[in-house]
């Protein structure tokens, strides 16, 4: 028996010597990597290569448009544009994060707790700091006491409480209706790594002197509220000493503009619109629109800090709006050379039914069914499982436009990048839009056109969508069996 026991505690000290790692050798560091989760709502695009531009001549002067070869990454896509309710969720944030602040300054000035015991504050904090993050600061578990009443006998607590939670509604002579929520403080403020100032040639860290060169200087974005409350976005150039140097600070007000519905088309009733098309529950699965390009941008800052708010959620990549070159392919959803996400080239199947919400005919919006933007999902996804990328609303990109296009840019993630400032003229303030939309022919919404609209303008006719670049996707793929 005892030989027995001495032979087996032999076998397994054998077994787990010999699979110990070597000493004094390479062994390497390796982890377990788990497949990347699909991110809710949206969907795979694998990576790939195709023939980015239009693929048919000008009928006019038979001239071939810029064509080339591009490659792109795998990434994650929304499977619809960013819904009317998807984009509330942002606002309805923002509006929290005010009420919050309200609240703690009430505790602090009326009732005269210290910051860190002010039940809507998570850690000390100065209330008044306006660069403070409310994301790290405000206590997100306690509930808003949105039913506060005002009392007429004076309880010094309950009417400053009333007054807090009331701040983000329109007072008084402003006021049309009860608690109609001010659109006009609804200011996101965020930050970023200005890593495109980072990468210039001039601005690399020194390590024989342990700091950066003395030229080094950099370019970035710095936002404050004057002595009048009113918002200051500024481009400053600095020089480069340390990291934050290049963090970079912009406070948007990031409501959407309702009242392009009726600034937009002269002597046209859209009324209904401009009143219902945000705010009506009947809409939430609409697409936002009236939202412009660098409220996009802060809509996408909003969702990686919601994301990363999760502590038990694995890392990933920033969501982000899409290159031109990847909504153009993701569009194209594997078909080659086809001049709309279903293929083409005409735009309806063959029961006659149309394959996307755009104006058919002249004057003719209702053709396809609607007469404005449809709901999500409406029509049929492409073969991604992508759905309205022709048609609906138009798209903004992070692309800049150029008249040259893709000649402009590399053939791999294919991309033109410009931060403009206020102050700098309104043809570097040009973003690519992609799809065209609801209100435009046939000949706008195919895969390949690409038209542009300035960052700060918002349309009735243009939504956006996010994209997230995959992380472990280490799959090959080929360019073999593309679709016809």
């Amino acid at each position: 028996m005892k030989k027995f026991v001495f032979f087996a505690l032999a076998t397994v000290a054998f077994i787990f010597s010999s699979c110990s790692k070597p000493k004094g050798q390479l062994t390497g560091i390796y982890e377990e990597v788990n497949p990347e989760a699909t991110p809710y709502g949206m969907v795979q695009i694998p990576r790939g290569s195709f023939v980015m531009g239009p693929n048919d001549q000008s009928a006019i002067w038979a001239i071939q448009p810029s064509q080339r070869d591009v490659t792109v990454e795998s990434f994650w896509m929304d499977i619809t544009e960013i819904t009317n309710g998807e984009y509330k969720q942002f606002v309805h944030w923002v509006r929290d994060s005010i009420a919050r602040t309200q609240l703690a300054r009430m505790e602090v000035d009326v009732l005269g707790v210290e910051a860190e015991d002010a039940k809507y504050f998570t850690v000390k904090y100065d209330p008044y700091n306006e660069a403070a993050d409310p994301d790290t600061v405000l206590n997100w578990k306690v509930k808003i006491p949105w039913n506060a009443k005002w009392t007429y006998e004076g309880d010094e607590e309950e009417n400053a409480t009333y007054i807090a939670v009331n701040s983000v509604f329109y007072q008084s002579g402003d006021k049309t209706e009860e608690r109609q929520l001010n659109a006009h403080i609804m200011n996101y403020s965020y930050k970023w790594l200005a890593r495109d100032q980072a990468k210039l040639p001039g601005n690399s860290f020194n390590p024989k002197t342990g700091k950066y060169h003395d030229w080094a200087e950099v370019r970035i974005d710095t936002a404050y509220y004057d002595e009048n409350g009113k918002i200051i976005n500024e481009v400053k150039v600095k020089k480069l000493r340390q990291r934050g140097d290049l963090i970079s600070r912009r406070i948007i007000n990031i409501y959407p503009d309702t009242m392009c519905w009726m600034t937009e088309f002269t002597y046209s009733y859209n009324e209904p619109a401009m009143l219902n098309y945000f705010s009506h529950p009947s809409y939430g699965m609409f697409p936002v629109v009236g939202v412009t390009w660098e409220q996009a941008q802060a809509f996408c800052h909003w969702r990686n800090a919601q994301y990363q708010s999760v502590s038990n959620l694995p890392r990933a990549q920033e969501y982000r709006l899409p290159t031109e070159a990847e909504w153009e392919y993701a569009a194209r959803g594997g078909r080659y050379n086809a001049a709309y996400p279903w293929g083409g080239p005409y735009v309806r199947d063959a029961k006659g039914c149309f394959l996307a919400n755009f104006k058919p005919m002249r004057g003719n919006y209702t053709e396809d069914g609607y007469f404005l933007p449809s709901a999500v999902g409406t029509y049929d996804p492409n073969d991604y499982g992508l759905y309205d990328m022709a048609g609906n609303v138009a798209e903004w990109t992070s692309t800049v436009y150029v008249e040259s296009g893709v000649e402009s840019m590399s053939d791999m993630n294919p991309d033109l990048k410009y931060n403009a400032a206020k102050e700098d003229p309104y043809r570097l303030k040009r973003k690519s839009v992609r799809g065209g939309s609801w209100k435009d022919p046939e000949s706008l919404i195919r895969s390949a056109w690409r038209g542009y609209e300035y960052q700060n303008q918002p349309r009735s006719y243009v939504g956006f969508r996010c994209v997230r670049t995959m992380i472990s996707d280490t799959r090959g793929t080929s360019s073999r069996g593309r679709k016809k």
